[in-house]
């Protein structure tokens, strides 16, 4: 699975993004879908995930009601929509593909086996 990652940009804290993510290359509907980011000096970080159909979603603590992810099978994209935007949310955010879908539980770390290039969010105070 190719990943693409877009919707990066500079916006002000409270502002809101919307960040997308194309696969192409294998069956989409088959994967589970994620958004991890990672600032300057940290490691990568978990953000949000979603399970094969959509059913199910995951988020870290500290984007739950700020931050919606969402899939569309017949477009092969997953979305990350951010809203009320914090200059601690600044880093570069990556789409990942799971060979784990199901809604059980959110995919382990090692499961996610295909990664996108990174799109760079900043946030101003």
């Amino acid at each position: 699975v190719q990943l693409q990652a877009s919707g990066g940009g500079l916006v002000q804290a409270g502002g809101y993004l919307r960040l997308s993510c194309v696969a192409s290359g294998r069956t989409f509907s088959n994967y589970g879908m994620g958004w991890f980011r990672q600032a300057p000096g940290k490691e990568r970080e978990f953000v949000a995930a979603i399970s094969w159909s959509g059913q199910q979603t995951y988020y870290e603590d500290s984007v739950k009601d700020r931050f919606t992810i969402s899939r569309n099978n017949a477009k092969n994209t997953v979305s990350l929509q951010m809203n009320s935007l914090k200059p601690e949310d600044t880093a570069v955010y990556y789409c990942a593909a799971s060979s784990y879908g199901g809604t059980l539980r959110p995919p382990k770390f090692d499961e996610y086996n295909y990664w996108g290039q990174g799109t760079q969010v900043t946030v101003s105070s």
